[in-house]
């Protein structure tokens, strides 16, 4: 009611954010006048919760008080953090393990499958392809590290996640490299013309 009256006198001109005071005989116009159009105010605050109540769709067969959720289904990238969450405690080495390589690995693993399949519904997602080959390579990394520190937890690792992955060997030297190859014949001095 307070408020209505202050919306009353504001509108009506007879108050203003300048003046600091109103003689008294403004004031008791003023109060006259907000008397004067209360039922009015409090006739439209009734129409109002009346336009709110019709406000509202009903459907058939729904009473009062029914709520039914059209769609009920986790979002898709809700479900994907879910999976990296579950496959990181399946893999951690313990309670407060979040840097070895099971533990990245598999939480990279879910994103990775996550992005190949939005990058299937959107092709042409070129920043998110960019992110997806970065991912991809990180792991490849991580599983490099670990088939040279230990070849047992690298194999349980991929065999439990389905992962291709072919561990580097050694680089060969030179001579390993070319062994197949027939030595080049050697060259005699006095057919080389000297320029």
């Amino acid at each position: 009611m307070k408020f209505s009256s202050l919306v009353l006198l504001a509108s009506i001109g007879a108050v203003s954010a300048f003046t600091p005071s109103l003689p008294s005989s403004k004031i008791s116009s003023v109060i006259q006048e907000t008397q004067r159009f209360q039922p009015l105010a409090a006739e439209f605050d009734d129409q109002d919760e009346e336009q709110e109540k019709d406000d509202y769709i009903e459907l058939e067969g729904m009473e009062d008080g029914d709520v039914e959720l059209i769609n009920t289904e986790p979002p898709v990238w809700a479900v994907s953090a879910e999976k990296v969450q579950a496959l990181r405690e399946k893999h951690r080495l313990h309670d407060k393990d979040t840097g070895s390589p099971e533990y990245q690995v598999a939480g990279m693993t879910e994103r990775i499958s996550y992005l190949t399949n939005h990058l299937q519904m959107h092709p042409k997602d070129f920043s998110t392809r960019r992110g997806l080959v970065a991912l991809v390579n990180k792991r490849r990394r991580l599983l490099n590290y670990l088939s040279t520190e230990d070849v047992d937890r690298y194999k349980a690792l991929i065999a439990s996640l389905g992962i291709r992955h072919k561990a580097p060997g050694t680089v060969p030297s030179r001579e390993e490299t070319y062994a197949r190859f027939p030595k080049q014949k050697a060259v005699r001095k006095h057919l080389v013309k000297k320029n």
